[in-house]
């Protein structure tokens, strides 16, 4: 199976208005043309607005798999907040680097993927916050995702360099002790959304 990077995004945090507050967000990242440097804090011209909860050296670039867009395209034509055939744009989730051919279920605590020039490791799930219902349009995004575990995972650096759209990675397996999609279901089985 042939793994990849189908796209880079980025965005510099900026004031939105979300349940009739002003709070600064980054979520929805536009995709960059390569390729792009990666440091130990993230991707250059990449920001996060709440540092509390995104960023830092154990989540400087957030990972989401496109296979999970067709849903969030239905989904969100049945909210009646996009066309059916309205295709979202890489980044709408807040993430950075769009991949293929890497499930969460495929995912662990401590697996590295391998780029020509750079090495990210796996370090946890991401866990939605209320800017996600307001990224996606509606009210229910966050629960749908909880309810799929179809959160994407944020990566430390490991190797700083380059990424480019377009190219295969190889996934190195870690020590396989903490599978994502489980680290995910058992926090959010304690969370209220």
């Amino acid at each position: 199976m042939t793994r990849r990077l189908l796209s880079i995004c980025a965005a510099l945090a900026r004031p939105v208005e979300i349940e009739g507050r002003e709070v600064l967000s980054a979520i929805g990242k536009c995709r960059v043309d390569g390729p792009v440097q990666v440091q130990p804090m993230g991707l250059a011209g990449d920001e996060q607005a709440d540092l509390s909860v995104h960023g830092g050296l154990s989540k400087a670039v957030y990972a989401y798999p496109s296979e999970h867009y067709p849903f969030w395209q239905t989904v969100r034509a049945q909210a009646r907040v996009s066309l059916w055939d309205e295709a979202l744009p890489h980044g709408l989730l807040g993430e950075n680097l769009t991949l293929a051919g890497l499930l969460e279920t495929q995912a662990w605590v401590g697996d590295v993927l391998r780029f020509a020039d750079c090495e990210l490791a796996i370090s946890e799930p991401r866990f939605p916050c209320f800017k996600f219902n307001a990224a996606m349009g509606f009210k229910h995004a966050a629960k749908l995702m909880a309810a799929n575990a179809w959160c994407g995972f944020y990566l430390a650096v490991r190797k700083p360099g380059r990424l480019q759209p377009g190219e295969a990675f190889e996934l190195i397996p870690g020590p396989r002790e903490v599978g994502i999609s489980e680290l995910f279901r058992s926090k959010m089985s304690r969370a209220k959304l």
